[in-house]
């Protein structure tokens, strides 16, 4: 959580997303009685103000980053839900072994089961907003391919010169880049979430990973055909939290 000295600095700073896309300026802030800030409002390029809860508001120096709201939610539904599924596993073990009678196991699991239908159902919410999202994003990628296209043409027959072309033309390339990134970031967030729904819930070793993600680049590297196979689950890491992450 950034501290309440961080974000007074930061009034009139220009904030970005994740992306680097400008979203505009540091206004001003909703603070509590007892001095806490509570919220930011964000003066955006066109004039309008947006208020965004603190959470959301990164303070690294001089850099003020907006943190997608999408991620935010989907790193909390991805740690509270294996949370309580463990939490329910551990609870049915303790009746097995008789440390708890049959009616607390009941009451207490139940009360787990609802928490854990309201989180899964959230997720499921969650997983359909991504793919507007990514969707948006694809339109976003096709749209900037053609505009590329259609700058080359101009560009062929000389109607638009070197210098305009060159800048240009860099523009078009870093936001293919960040519309990209995005959509990545957008996939992997609905993987997640859908492996956890799936129940596959287990952590995963730093090697594991390590396995993993080298076996990812290998196969992104590589451009040989490959026989249709089903892709192997992402597993999902899991951080424990207290009794009030519940």
């Amino acid at each position: 959580m950034t501290q309440n000295s961080n974000l007074f600095l930061s009034v009139g700073k220009q904030v970005k997303d994740e992306y680097e896309r400008i979203i505009g300026k540091v206004a001003s802030f909703a603070v509590n009685p007892n001095g806490r800030i509570d919220s930011v409002y964000i003066e955006q390029g066109d004039g309008r103000f947006i208020k965004h809860p603190k959470e959301s508001l990164k303070v690294e120096g001089s850099e003020v980053t907006l943190l997608s709201k999408t991620k935010m939610e989907t790193t909390t539904l991805c740690d509270q839900i294996p949370l309580i599924w463990r939490k329910d596993q551990a609870l049915k073990e303790l009746v097995e072994k008789k440390k708890i009678s049959p009616e607390v196991y009941e009451d207490i699991h139940n009360s787990f089961e609802g928490v854990l239908n309201q989180l899964k159902s959230g997720a499921q919410a969650l997983i359909e907003k991504i793919n507007k999202e990514t969707a948006r994003c694809a339109q976003e990628i096709k749209e900037l391919n053609y505009a590329l296209v259609h700058l080359e043409i101009e560009h062929e027959i000389g109607k638009v010169d070197e210098q305009s072309y060159q800048t240009a033309f860099s523009t078009i390339q870093e936001c293919l880049k960040r519309a990209n990134v995005e959509k990545s970031d957008l996939e992997a967030m609905k993987n997640k979430l859908s492996n956890i729904l799936l129940g596959e819930t287990q952590p995963q070793t730093e090697q594991e990973t390590e396995e993993e993600t080298m076996e990812e680049s290998a196969q992104e590297a590589s451009t040989l055909p490959s026989p249709s196979l089903p892709e192997p689950p992402v597993v999902v890491y899991v951080k424990e939290v207290g009794e009030s992450g519940i």
